[in-house]
């Protein structure tokens, strides 16, 4: 338990930010799954389309030190280079 006041509202403080922030985590979560199930189904021109709007989450949460910007780095790459060997191998 908090004894003095500031502790108080950092308590508070922690319990929004926590809330917001594992709901973009579930989020950024959600869309690299659709992603790989649209590369799965072989559905390239939506997985582009998933690709750039998950892409759009993952800076935006590490420009706000939700995730680290180098873990954001490396999901993107990642992710990107799934569908890329994932389309050589469609088209060969």
């Amino acid at each position: 338990m908090p004894n003095t006041k500031s502790a108080k509202k950092r308590l508070r403080q922690n319990a929004v930010r926590r809330t917001h922030n594992r709901a973009v985590k579930s989020s950024i979560r959600s869309s690299i799954r659709k992603v790989r199930e649209a590369v799965a189904a072989n559905e390239f021109e939506k997985a582009d389309e998933l690709f750039r709007t998950t892409v759009k989450k993952l800076d935006k949460a590490g420009a706000k030190n939700v995730l680290h910007q180098k873990t954001t780095s490396r999901l993107k790459s990642r992710l990107n280079h799934h569908i890329k060997s994932a389309k050589d191998k469609a088209s060969a």
